[in-house]
Order: structure tokens, then sequence, then C-alpha cells
């Protein structure tokens, strides 16, 4: 772990920062929890961080590799929240491992299937991810995400007018959810 310490770039930590927090803040809009559908549970929360990553992800994978060293940070930066989280809600050392596991695979699994339905623009096929992801035990045919896929759709589009030299500052902001409640 002191090692990190020599390795790290301390001005692309300084960015990888910023970046994150611009990430993490976006992710706890009010409006995802009030009027999109996503329960604001430890589980909700996990589940718009992963979605403005995958956004942020999808943006940055086409970029330079100075950025693409900034996104791999930012993703380290999120499994040591995600490990702090579980030891901070009491999960032994034992465990922590198992459930790293588990999240990882989730946030993955996330990254294919929502890449999948924004490569195609398909906003149909993006609401049923959201829907089995956020709501496994869902029952009710009347629960939309559609709100949320419209929103991941235009935050996308939006990502994508962003000039590499704002990714390199870690500035990079995602469209307002404001907009967007349904």
């Amino acid at each position: 772990m002191i090692f990190r310490l020599f390795r790290k770039n301390k001005v692309n930590q300084a960015i990888m920062v910023r970046q994150y927090g611009i990430l993490t803040t976006a992710a706890r809009a009010p409006a995802f929890f009030e009027a999109m559908n996503v329960p604001d549970t430890v589980m909700g929360r996990f589940e718009m961080l992963s979605i403005a990553l995958i956004l942020y992800f999808r943006r940055t994978s086409s970029a330079g590799d100075e950025v693409k060293a900034i996104a791999q940070d930012i993703v380290e930066a999120f499994f040591e929240d995600l490990d702090h989280s579980m030891r901070e809600l009491g999960i032994g050392d034992n465990g922590v491992p198992k459930r790293m596991k588990k999240l990882a695979g989730m946030f993955y699994g996330r990254l294919d299937s929502y890449a999948r339905a924004l490569e195609n623009s398909d906003e149909i096929a993006l609401e049923a991810a959201l829907l089995r992801n956020i709501h496994p035990e869902n029952t009710d045919e009347t629960l939309s995400m559609r709100g949320l896929a419209h929103y991941m759709l235009k935050a996308e589009e939006e990502l994508k007018k962003v000039p590499e030299s704002i990714l390199r500052s870690g500035e990079a902001q995602l469209a307002g959810v404001e907009q967007e409640e349904a």
C-alpha cells in the first residue's frame, strides 16, 4: 500500500479526486431518488454511482492515455470506497473480499448491459436493464425507469461534446438531472 504513494502522479491524483467528486455529487442528485424511482438506499446509491461512472468511462474510452489513466484511477477509488463503506457497515475482514467480488461483478455486468443499449440509443432496452438491476424483486408493472433511461441517453450525448482538455483537467460534468425529472 505504501508503494502506491510513490507510483501515483500527484497532479493526476488531484485531478482524479476532483473528477470523482463531480461524479459522486452528480450521482447523489435528489431527483434520481425523488422522481426517477431509484430507491434511496445503499444499493440505490451504488446503482446511481455505477451509472455515473459508466457514462464517464464510455466517454473516456475514446480519449488519450492521460485521460484513460485518470479513469483507471477513478475505478480504483470507486472500489476502495466500496471496501471502506463495507467495513464501516461492520462487515468483517473475511466477508469484504466476497462482497467486493460480487459488487465488481454487478458493476461490470451493468457496464455491459447498459453499453449495448446506449450504443443503439435503445431507450426501451435501457429502461428494461435499469428496471432489472435497480428493482430486481419488482412485481409492479407500472414501475417505470423511463425517466432515468432518458436521462442516461441525454447525459451520454452531452458527455460526447466534452473536449478532451476538460477530461484531462478532471472537470467533466454530467448533464443536469433537474431537466429530466419525470
